[in-house]
């Protein structure tokens, strides 16, 4: 095993100003090429602070990544403090120099001291080209250990990576073969769904690990298989996949990339339907999901945001007596809204949404999170009660995962209301 470590620098992400997405980034690509990651650390700007951290890597990783604090300003400090670590001195790196002068020269800019400073580099770097920015990469094969400092903008870093580090480090190292799987799952929690598949989990072959990812609403199983074919690893791990399936098919919805909001569009096309909506407490979000789907106009008719009253009765129909006796959230009020979408929209299928998200509005009768989905087809309307918990935003987020759970139950007959 090809150990890594992450390690960021600077102020702004230890004071929460900037959201670090370099470590997960890297740690995703690293494990393509099956390598490791140990530990992600972040640092300010302080010499001593750094120099420790990189102390402590040297003596837990194979390869160690930095990223940030190569900028022309005072308060960067990775290539003074590496060149530190490592004993050297500093000296222009004639291609560096030449990599700065020109990405300024094309952007009619004079390159100034300070930025000719960038070609700056400790004696013993590698010089790695930054082709987006001017803040130049290092590669050290010092202390037993590989060192890779890049540049802590994303799309320089990134580009950096794909471009000459990924391919360098895939060949410095020989690592293992690891291929990954992901089965996605809806509508089941993940302790439940360990239970009913715990038999099949203790038998998993040696080569084939399982791992549970889950999110709110969702849970992802993830197979992993190391070995040294990937045309074996593949066939292996689909076996597994084939061999769990019949047990947790009713909650599968999609695989790798899948997205539940997809899914469901796919099956509309195939089923030549077309689906609408009436919102109330999701306020929009559920439209949301499905438009951020690149050709949703070809199913999605559109949506009635009837979040007041008088809009459920004047946009979609409710009478005034059902929103008097029985109230918004209730059976009756989102039968009457479903079935108002279908009709106003002109669409083959709709969904309709009213509940208290909170955190105020609750009473004993309705307490907060409590919601009512319902969905309107030509033969009539299932409704759904649900009792949610959480934040306003997860009350909102489950109550939309719901509704696309049981458009999906719906399209694949699963349902026989």
């Amino acid at each position: 095993m090809v150990r890594a470590e992450i390690i960021t620098i600077g102020d702004e992400i230890l004071y929460g100003q900037i959201l670090d997405t370099n470590t997960q980034w890297i740690s995703l690509e690293l494990d393509k090429i099956g390598i490791k990651t140990i530990r992600k650390s972040s640092v300010g700007d302080q010499e001593s602070e750094i120099l420790s951290i990189l102390e402590e890597a040297q003596h837990r990783a194979d390869i160690v990544f930095i990223t940030g604090g190569l900028g022309p300003t005072k308060d960067d400090l990775t290539k003074k403090v590496l060149a530190k670590f490592f004993d050297c001195d500093m000296a222009y790196q004639p291609q560096a120099l030449e990599d700065v002068r020109i990405f300024f020269e094309k952007r009619g800019r004079e390159l100034s001291d300070l930025n000719r400073d960038q070609a700056l580099l400790p004696t013993k770097a590698q010089y790695i080209q930054n082709k987006q920015g001017t803040a130049p990469g290092m590669w050290f094969e010092e202390k037993e250990t590989v060192w890779v400092s890049m540049a802590g903008v994303p799309f320089e870093m990134k580009a950096m990576m794909e471009e000459q580090v990924l391919p360098r480090v895939a060949q410095h190292f020989k690592t293992p073969t690891i291929v990954h799987k992901i089965v996605k799952v809806v509508g089941i929690g993940e302790s439940y769904l360990s239970d009913m598949i715990q038999d099949w989990e203790l038998s998993l072959p040696q080569h084939i690990k399982l791992a549970y990812l889950p999110s709110l609403g969702i849970v992802k199983l993830r197979l992993t298989g190391f070995g040294d074919s990937v045309n074996q690893l593949n066939h292996d791990i689909q076996q597994e996949i084939d061999r769990v399936l019949p047990l947790i098919k009713p909650f599968v919805f999609g695989y790798e990339q899948d997205e539940l909001s997809q899914v469901i569009g796919k099956l509309l096309i195939q089923k030549d339907a077309s689906i609408a909506l009436a919102e109330s407490c999701t306020g929009g979000y559920l439209s949301h999901l499905f438009t951020e789907i690149a050709g949703s106009s070809a199913y999605f008719k559109g949506a009635v945001i009837s979040y007041a009253n008088e809009v459920k009765e004047e946009a979609l129909g409710v009478s005034t007596d059902i929103l008097e006796k029985e109230g918004a959230v209730s059976e009756a009020c989102i039968i009457a809204m479903a079935n108002g979408a279908r009709k106003k929209l002109n669409s083959t299928l709709s969904l309709a949404t009213s509940g208290i998200a909170g955190p105020d509005g609750g009473t004993e009768d309705k307490p907060v999170g409590t919601v009512w989905i319902a969905l309107s087809h030509s033969e009539g309307v299932i409704t759904h009660k649900l009792q949610l918990a959480g934040t306003r935003k997860q009350i909102i987020h489950m109550t939309a995962l719901n509704c696309l759970n049981l458009v999906r139950k719906f399209l694949l007959n699963e349902l026989t209301q």
